[in-house]
């Protein structure tokens, strides 16, 4: 039985991945600070005799024994990493280096969750993992995209200078149960904007692409890669297929049957224009590629937001 330790398991990727390791017959520990990760997400497993949750900063160190680590503790959405910029670049670099450092006493295999962030606002479209990226190294967004490229290159001078066995994805907006109702997310404000017969606001004129892909596709491949013998560097996952953010507005209008207006604020500065991955990689090396399609996904997470939102009002 292998022992998986995932930090930042508190979380909206990270409980889901959680669930899939239970499903194989792993033991899992569950390392978060619960700074934007939630009980409510894993308390469900706590009833588990092989899951064990431990409430840890990853800033300071820690001594477990286990076998791989999923690193996944970081704030992932303006909003939660702006809130605390100092203290996000701490728990990207800091954290990776206290993640290393026990992976390479344990002899354990590690894997980054690093982010299409470390594109920037990308001049190479769709983005491909040999692209460098186009990042704006003091603007409001670079704690996140800086501290996520300095955790790319901690794993990669500790897997050259001491063998430390890496994994590294760059994740693409990712989306689906258990996303905080107030995590400043496209998806997330849309869904709950519209359930509420709010306006639904879209920042600049909503012609900026994203692509969406649904959590169970992720966690797909996110393990699959874990599982790669063969070092491959860093792979790109995400779902390759392009929606701007007006045509994901009025899809979600359709799906809730809302009838909200559409409101246009101004755009933030250093808002990626166009992001889409190239997952060619991912395909040829995981054999992975996503499956659910976005009303598919979209549908699904409404009906949880639905339910939470019925839960919080009720007295």
């Amino acid at each position: 039985m292998k022992r998986v330790l995932v930090t930042g398991g508190g979380g909206f990727i990270g409980s889901h991945l959680i669930e899939a390791l239970l499903a194989k017959n792993y033991e899992v520990l569950c390392l978060d600070n619960f700074f934007t990760g939630r009980k409510g997400n894993i308390v469900h497993l706590l009833g588990d005799p092989r899951f064990e949750m431990i409430r840890h900063d990853v800033v300071e160190p820690i001594f477990l024994e286990v076998d791989q680590v999923y690193n996944l503790a970081c704030p992932a959405s303006p909003v939660h990493y702006q809130f605390n910029p100092v203290k996000t670049v701490k728990t990207n670099v800091m954290g990776a280096i206290n993640m290393l450092g026990l992976a390479k006493r344990v002899k354990a295999r590690i894997l980054q969750a690093s982010t299409s962030e470390v594109y920037g606002d990308p001049k190479v479209h769709p983005q491909k993992e040999d692209y460098w990226g186009h990042v704006n190294p003091v603007g409001m967004r670079s704690c996140y995209d800086e501290g996520k490229r300095v955790a790319e290159t901690l794993m990669m001078d500790y897997h050259r200078s001491n063998k430390v066995d890496i994994r590294i994805v760059r994740i693409f907006n990712t989306y689906g149960p258990r996303m905080a109702f107030n995590d400043g997310r496209v998806v997330s404000n849309f869904v709950v904007q519209a359930l509420k017969g709010q306006p639904l606001t879209i920042y600049g004129k909503g012609n900026q692409s994203r692509s969406f892909c649904y959590v169970s596709d992720m966690v797909a491949g996110l393990t699959a890669m874990m599982e790669q013998d063969e070092f491959i560097g860093p792979v790109n996952l995400g779902n390759p297929g392009e929606f701007t953010i007006l045509e994901l507005a009025e899809i979600i209008r359709e799906l809730t049957g809302s009838k909200s207006e559409i409101v246009f604020n101004p755009l933030p500065p250093d808002d990626p224009v166009q992001r889409r991955p190239d997952i060619g990689l991912a395909r040829e090396k995981l054999q992975w590629q996503p499956t659910v399609e976005l009303k598919e996904g979209l549908q699904k997470t409404i009906e949880d937001f639905e339910r939470r939102l019925r839960e919080e009002d009720r007295p």
